[in-house]
């Protein structure tokens, strides 16, 4: 559409966008044409909140136990030069050691 055909369609009060009607205060009313453009009912923007919700968090069931520890700056060093995943290798690193090692 040229600039003055959108010039000449506003000037007659007509819109392909709901800009006018936000203007004048009409409320938006689903035409029942496409589906994406439904607004979504309280039950539906509802579940979507409770969705998010519980993808919160480590999962239910988790056998990991959040503690606080002090380690020397080079062995914190080089874990995180390997990048993201350095508190599992470490983790891992403990278990091998306890492999070789009694526990107490």
């Amino acid at each position: 559409m040229a600039t003055s055909e959108m010039h000449a369609t506003r000037n007659r009060g007509e819109s392909k966008t709901d800009l006018a009607k936000v203007r004048a205060g009409t409320p938006y009313v689903w035409d029942g044409q496409n589906e994406d453009d439904r607004p979504l009912t309280r039950e539906e923007m509802q579940a979507g909140i409770e969705t998010y919700r519980k993808q919160r968090g480590r999962p239910a069931g988790s056998d990991k136990e959040s503690t606080t520890i002090r380690f020397d700056r080079d062995i914190l060093a080089a874990f995180r030069a390997a990048g993201p995943g350095w508190q599992t290798r470490m983790n891992a690193a403990l278990r091998d050691w306890l492999k070789t090692h009694s526990a107490a």
